[in-house]
Formats: structure tokens, C-alpha cells, sequence
């Protein structure tokens, strides 16, 4: 028997409102304490709680794991045979070509291809393709402000990082970069130190597109300008190391080390010649050598640093070579003088033609400017300068010292007036001649570690090594790697006023050093304290009257040009006065 309880409601009453009201209040439960309790409890005073109404929320960080990606080809020679013809074999081909030729479909197959091709060929002739329609048009140019940016970074895929000592670009493509890692300080580097060098696809930062593998850690590396499959390689151990792509990660030809430096390879670079084949290294024992890389038995050809002619060689750090200059190269050295070698002179004592000295500690770097090889840059202690060789003296234009050591330079590619300097603090400057020539135009700070080298490319990109093996790429907007307009010519205007202040600086300090010679060359009575005082104060300083006299130079030509200026304004004048008289008459004439 089933249960049912009935409840009976009208419909009305269904869905209607609550109807609340006020009653007094009624105890619901009334709980006694319990004295007994309280001794399992222990009393806290004072009190404090804390409550939040928001939701609490917890962070989490997923990065998910890179995939890397490998490229491979294949060397594609001989293709379209059949699989019983061997195409090493001549008669098995020939045979081949016979038996097709033989075919009925071959004359057909043929004759339509060849109405394709025709046409193709006669569509060739009728259009250049190569034909620049606007060639009057100009460049549009942007005004933005200098700005840089970093686009990619690869890093040592080594547990121990070293420093990324040397950079190099692919000469053709561009799209690849040969990296150097070594540690530079003596007896530092730690056990299980790997000595491998990599070459990076910049398109893909995640792995490295091959390994080099040197006997000792790589200081220096360089690809071969005329064969980019080619790689030239300054070992730690004072050996220099010939590697090609094609044949694996070992050397292909290793120096001796008996006929190899003594110290690290600071660096190894190509010669202008037309093999190809001849290269030349510098190190800090203080020689220079000359290669034939075909065969690295031994130097071609030895070159000592020794300036002073003492004996005691200087330590090449830095090295610098202008393709349009072949026989000449500089030396950045330990001393921190820039040295500068002839190669073709005939006396051995005249091959160091001229040394620059300028900074206070090691020259870490030395290059020429792409457009005006007459002068060059050099880094050193806190500060970059810029050299003429004309003027052995002094640099033409310096900047302001920096917090930290500057440790390496380079100039732009594309621009004549760009040059960048990388820091010990991780800081790139980015110098634009045409705005300041004291300090940088701008300073992006790019790793935490020190900046040990640069390399620009042919268009807007800068590879940055540091100290944590760390190759940043850092891009540049169009108002640094654009050449702007007439920017040579004033660049330029800017080199030649900087040279001609030093040349009269150099001159007056040597007409007042002769004076000196002279007169203390010439016998004189002896004077009067006073009149040795007056005397003194009557001497004018040297550097301040050869300012004065390159301001009064600069004055004068200003003077000349205004007057040249005054001169075509009154021609101008004169021509309109002419002008309007004419018109006068011939109203006059036309009226008459």
C-alpha cells in the first residue's frame, strides 16, 4: 500500500509574494559554557585577523619547449636516367640516347617544347626586365629620430659560456654569422670548457647551423671574401686553422705549432690578392705573419712590431685591413699606440711608417672608414677616437670619456657618419657624426654582460658579442642605416676642418718648441728674477694662438663668400633693372 500525503492548495494561491512583517525577537537555542573547556584552550590577546572580499588568485608561467628545426639538401648532379643506366658509364648513355632518339614521340615532344621555348626566348628580347623606369626619382627619406632595437639573440648552447670574441658575415648571403668563442683571461676558464666555434642562420636562433671544432679555442674567425664556404681561424694556442663547410667541423689545414705564434691570435683576416689564398695574423708576442693557406707549413713573411727599435716587441691586440689599400695595414697595440705598416718598403726599418699614440690602456679595435680610407678609428681605455693619417700628433675628433671601458668599434657600412662603440657594461653607443662628435647619439643598453665585439652587415643589422656568449642583433631604423642627403660632403667638410685645426695646432707647437731650442742654444747674461717673470708673462700660449689663427682663417673665408654672395645678388638686381626698363620701352613703343 503506497503512502500519500496530500496537500491541498487553492491555485490562487500558487506563485504569490512573500509577505514579510516585524515580530519580536525569539530565542532559538541557549548553550551553557562549559568552565572545564577553557583549560584546553590558551588565550590570545591581542587578536588580529585580516579579511579580503576579492578572490584570491594564484600565478602560473608555462613556456612551452622550442622546437628546433634542421635544414638539408642535396647535391642534385645527374637526374632523369633510368634506373638500369648508369650515367658514370658512356656507353650505357649513349646507347640510352639512342633507343629515345629512335622513339616516334621524341620528334613530336620535341617540336612542342620548342614553340614553348621560342616564345619565351623572343618575350626575353622584346622586354628588359632589368630597366629602371624612375631614375629620376629620389629617395624618400626618413626623418625619425635614431632608433635601435634587438631582433634576436643566439646564445652558447654550452653549459659554461664564453666570451663571443670574433664575428664574422657570410660574404654572399648575409644570412649567416661564423662566431669565435674563447675566454681570454689567463688560466680562467673552467674544466669541461667546450672549444667549439658555431656558424648561425639568423633565420633560425635556436640551434646552430654547424660546429667547428679547433684543437684550441677559437680567438679570432673570418670567412674568405671570394669563397664563402671558406673559414680562416686564430687559435688560443697561437695556431691559425683553415676550415671549409663542405668538409665537415674539423680543419682542413692547421699551422705548426712550432712556426705558429706564441701567444693568442688576436686576429686572422684575408688579403686583397687575386687567389685569394694569402692572409696574414698579429698576436700579442709582437709579430705580424704572412700566409699562403694552401699551405700553412710555415709564414710566408715575418713582421716585428718594434717602433722604438729597442728590441722589445709590442703586443698587437687589434689588426685593420682596407681592401683599397693593400699594402698598408694598422696595428692596435698593448701600449696603446696605433702602428702603421708598409709592406712594399724595401728597408726593413721603413716598413713601420708611422705610429699614432692617443689612449691610456690596450687599443682594442682599429678601422678605417668605408668611404674615407684616410682616416681611421680607434678604441681604447674610455673613450673612441678618430684619426687622420696625415696627422701623427693627435686624433682629429674624440669623445667624452665613458663610465666603463670601451672595449670594441666598428663604422656603418651604409652610412659614411655612423660608427658604434660597445662598452664593458653591456651598453652599445651609437654615434652619428652629423648630429654629435663629443658623445653618442644614442645608447641601447643590450646585454648585462660586456660587449666584446661588433660587426655590422651591408644593411641594418649589428651583431653585438658579449661576455656571456650571448650574439645580439640589433636593428637600426632608416635614420642610421640610410645614407642621407649629401651626407659624404659634409662628412667629409667635417674631416677636413677637424685635419686642418690639428695641422696648425701641430705647426705652432713645433715653431714654439724650435724657439725653445734656439734659445737655449744661445748664450745669454744672466737676468734678474723680475725680469725673468716679465718675460714669462709676456710668452703666449701656443695652442690658443693657433686657435685664434684657424678662427681668423675660417672668418676670412666666411668674409669671402659673403662678398661673393653680395656680388651675385647685385648681378641679379642689375639683370631685373635691365629686365624691367626693357619692358618699359616696349609698352612705351607698343603705345606710341
Amino acid at each position: 500500500m503506497e503512502i500519500v500525503h496530500v496537500y491541498q492548495r487553492k491555485r490562487a494561491d500558487f506563485g504569490r509574494m512573500c509577505n514579510f512583517s516585524d515580530r519580536p525577537a525569539h530565542l532559538l537555542a541557549d548553550i551553557v559554557p562549559e568552565p572545564a573547556l577553557r583549560d584546553d584552550y590558551m588565550e590570545r590577546s591581542p587578536c588580529d585577523s585580516v579579511t579580503q572580499v576579492g578572490k584570491e588568485f594564484s600565478e602560473h608561467e608555462v613556456n612551452t619547449e622550442t622546437v628546433q628545426y634542421e635544414t638539408r639538401g642535396i647535391n642534385h648532379k645527374e637526374g632523369g636516367w633510368a634506373k638500369d643506366v648508369d650515367p658514370n658509364e658512356p656507353e650505357q648513355v649513349e646507347r640510352f640516347r639512342k633507343k629515345v632518339e629512335k622513339d616516334e614521340n621524341y620528334s613530336t615532344q620535341i617540336t612542342s617544347v620548342g614553340g614553348s621555348v621560342m616564345h619565351c626566348l623572343l618575350q626575353n628580347n622584346a622586354i628588359d626586365i632589368y630597366e629602371d623606369y624612375f631614375d629620376d626619382t629620389e629617395t624618400k627619406l626618413s626623418s625619425d629620430q635614431p632608433e635601435a632595437k634587438r631582433v634576436n639573440v643566439f646564445r652558447d648552447p654550452n653549459e659554461i659560456t664564453r666570451p663571443a670574441t670574433s664575428m664574422s658575415w657570410h660574404p654572399d648571403s648575409g644570412q649567416k654569422l661564423a662566431v669565435a668563442y674563447s675566454v681570454l683571461d689567463f688560466q680562467k676558464a673552467a674544466p669541461g670548457t667546450s672549444f667549439d666555434s658555431y656558424i648561425w642562420d639568423i633565420e633560425q636562433p635556436t640551434a646552430h647551423d654547424q660546429a667547428l671544432t679547433p684543437s684550441s679555442p677559437l680567438v679570432s674567425l673570418e670567412y674568405n671574401p671570394k669563397d664563402g664556404h671558406i673559414l680562416i681561424g686564430g687559435q688560443y694556442n697561437g695556431q691559425i686553422g683553415i676550415w671549409d663547410t663542405r668538409k665537415g667541423s674539423r680543419p682542413i689545414e692547421v699551422s705548426p705549432i712550432e712556426k705558429s705564434h706564441r701567444d693568442p691570435v688576436y686576429r686572422a683576416t684575408y688579403m686583397n690578392t687575386k687567389s685569394g689564398t694569402d692572409a696574414f695574423s698579429c698576436s700579442t708576442d709582437g709579430q705580424v705573419l704572412f700566409w699562403d693557406v694552401r699551405k700553412l707549413a710555415e709564414p710566408v713573411e715575418q713582421l716585428l712590431c718594434d717602433p722604438t727599435k729597442t728590441g722589445r716587441l709590442w703586443g698587437a691586440v687589434a689588426l685593420e685591413y682596407e681592401s683599397t689599400m693593400p699594402t698598408k695595414f694598422q696595428v692596435g697595440t698593448e701600449q696603446g699606440a696605433v702602428v702603421l705598416f708598409n709592406k712594399k718598403a724595401k728597408d726593413p726599418a721603413d716598413k713601420i711608417a708611422a705610429t699614432y699614440e692617443g689612449h691610456h690602456g690596450p687599443v682594442y679595435s682599429v678601422e678605417r672608414n668605408p668611404f674615407f680610407p684616410k682616416y681611421f678609428m680607434s678604441v681604447g681605455d674610455w673613450s673612441m677616437r678618430i684619426w687622420c693619417e696625415d696627422v701623427r700628433e693627435s686624433s682629429i675628433l674624440w669623445g667624452e670619456y665613458y663610465k666603463a671601458y670601451c672595449m670594441t668599434g666598428c663604422w656603418s657600412r651604409t652610412r659614411p657618419g655612423v660608427c658604434f662603440t660597445g662598452f664593458s657594461d653591456g651598453n652599445l653607443g651609437i654615434w652619428d657624426l652629423l648630429c654629435k662628435t663629443n658623445k653618442a647619439s644614442l645608447n641601447l643598453q643590450v646585454s648585462d654582460d660586456g660587449i666584446e665585439s661588433l660587426k655590422p652587415n651591408d644593411g641594418n643589422l649589428v651583431a653585438c658579442g658579449s661576455r656571456g656568449g650571448q650574439v645580439t642583433l640589433v636593428e637600426l631604423n632608416d635614420a642610421l642605416s640610410t645614407m642621407q642627403p649629401n651626407e659624404k660632403p659634409r662628412v667629409a667638410a667635417i674631416f677636413d676642418r677637424e685635419t686642418s685645426r690639428e695641422k696648425a695646432v701641430v705647426s705652432r707647437l713645433r715653431e714654439v718648441t724650435l724657439s725653445k731650442r734656439v734659445r737655449s742654444a744661445s748664450a745669454k747674461p744672466p737676468q734678474s728674477a723680475g725680469s725673468q717673470h716679465n718675460e714669462d708673462e709676456d710668452e703666449i700660449d701656443p695652442i690658443a694662438e693657433a686657435e685664434k689663427l684657424f678662427w681668423d682663417s675660417i672668418k676670412q673665408e666666411r668674409a669671402k663668400r659673403e662678398k661673393e654672395e653680395n656680388k651675385k645678388k647685385e648681378a641679379e638686381m642689375n639683370n631685373k633693372e635691365a629686365e624691367n626698363k626693357a619692358k618699359e620701352q616696349e609698352k612705351q613703343e607698343n603705345a606710341s
